[in-house]
């Protein structure tokens, strides 16, 4: 089975996930961010990976490292239950409409992290959080789990469909590039032989 399971403490925060890549989107979060905790049940119920993830941070402070630790967690959780990544179908995109929003996520499980963030928002919060947060995330989640990943809002007005659309955009495309692939079950898929 392709679980996992990450314990993360430092001064800052205390995480721990688990994850099920082949689970059914099943989801229990509590970060103690309202609206992180909606994209991430979000980011489960559309990957059809099971996620439970419990985070205590320096809330009285900001939010900033609560937001970008729980990247890196489930990063690292999503990189460990990959294992070697042998069949896995490695690439994929998701194109998300949503009301008036239009966004594309593109990644590829490569482990050579990047990040192309071409997302604008209107206003400076959504709910407590400060919306330069959503890059630092998604910063944080490529890096730790070993993705190229590229966000795209095409067009949009609402601030809170453009991030959701970015959210679910990610959990469409890892649902694909997470699935084995019938046709190459052991095969890595990369001519180099290593991912």
């Amino acid at each position: 089975m392709r679980v996992a399971n990450i314990n993360r403490k430092t001064k800052e925060t205390s995480i721990e996930a688990e994850v099920n890549l082949d689970g059914k989107g099943l989801y229990k979060i509590d970060t103690g961010i309202g609206f992180l905790n909606h994209m991430l049940e979000q980011l489960s119920k559309h990957s059809l990976v099971d996620i439970n993830l419990k985070a205590t941070g320096d809330l009285h402070i900001d939010l900033h490292h609560t937001t970008e630790d729980s990247g890196i967690v489930l990063g690292e959780a999503i990189a460990k239950a990959l294992g070697d990544k042998k069949g896995i179908k490695r690439y994929a995109h998701a194109y998300i409409p949503m009301d008036e929003t239009l966004t594309r996520v593109s990644l590829d499980i490569s482990n050579r992290p990047y990040l192309v963030w071409k997302v604008k928002l209107k206003v400076e919060k959504l709910g407590e959080m400060d919306t330069e947060l959503f890059k630092e995330w998604f910063q944080a989640f490529s890096q730790s789990a070993g993705i190229t990943l590229h966000i795209e809002n095409i067009y949009g007005d609402n601030s809170h469909h453009i991030i959701e659309s970015c959210f679910k955009g990610l959990a469409r495309a890892l649902r694909i590039a997470l699935e084995k692939d019938a046709r190459a079950s052991d095969s890595l898929p990369s001519t180099k032989g290593i991912l």
